[in-house]
């Protein structure tokens, strides 16, 4: 990351195999998925929860976002991008994999009802992007662990005027159970882990991390094979 508790070498290893995995390993699986194409029981159960996962997100965000900036930190093939757009948000979106971004431009509406998209391929943490008004990330921290979590949407904050909202793989026995036999597959078969957090781990870190920052909500979407809580951090 940014600061000396978090290293970039480290943060740069972890964006490294996750950009590696959804542009060449996953491309296919995560194109097929974001579409209502047929697809397996199990990730139909995975499409189900990220399409609830996204829909209470843009719940929290205001229902007229006119004139208001959004950064969608891993935004993926766009779907959120774009519902905030047509709120009449302006949005960035960036992800690292340039395969998805290049998807989510593919499937953009021309007409956005008074909002607009700025795409593009790279870090969440660059400071090139500006200042928001809020902050969106969807599954896009949970492979990396709490520390990183934590300096990441500290990071975010200090270029954040109202809201951050962030999900985390909540550590439930079943989720630590799969992480943990993970970690016996060989490397080269391995998806990139999925860390479990703690809910009151993650609230604690973020007094200190995020001084008076509110937490006004943490709800979680679990159904399937897909299980992903959200938390909200407002500015005071």
């Amino acid at each position: 990351m940014t600061s000396a508790a978090t290293p970039r070498a480290e943060w740069d290893r972890y964006r490294g195999r996750l950009e590696k995995y959804f542009d060449r390993t996953a491309f296919d699986a995560w194109k097929t998925l974001t579409t209502d194409a047929p697809v397996s029981g199990i990730r139909a159960t995975v499409r189900a929860g990220r399409t609830a996962m996204r829909d209470m997100l843009l719940a929290w965000l205001p229902g007229d976002m006119t004139g208001l900036r959004l950064l969608d930190a891993g935004c993926g093939t766009g779907a959120l991008a774009v519902e905030a757009a047509l709120r009449g948000a302006h949005v960035t979106a960036i992800d690292i994999s340039a395969q998805l971004v290049g998807i989510a431009r593919e499937r953009a509406p021309a007409d956005l009802n008074g909002g607009r998209i700025d795409w593009g391929v790279g870090d969440m943490l660059d400071p090139e992007l500006g200042e928001f008004d809020h902050v969106v990330a969807m599954d896009s921290l949970i492979h990396y662990p709490q520390a990183d979590i934590v300096a990441t949407v500290a990071a975010l904050g200090r270029r954040t005027r109202r809201s951050i909202e962030f999900t985390f793989a909540p550590r439930t026995p079943a989720l630590t159970i799969l992480h943990n036999v993970g970690k016996l597959l060989p490397r080269a078969d391995r998806a990139p882990a999925i860390i479990p957090a703690g809910e009151a781990s993650l609230r604690a870190a973020f007094a200190t991390a995020l001084p008076g920052w509110g937490q006004p909500r943490c709800e979680r979407v679990s159904g399937g094979f897909y299980k992903s809580q959200a938390l909200e951090l407002v500015r005071p």
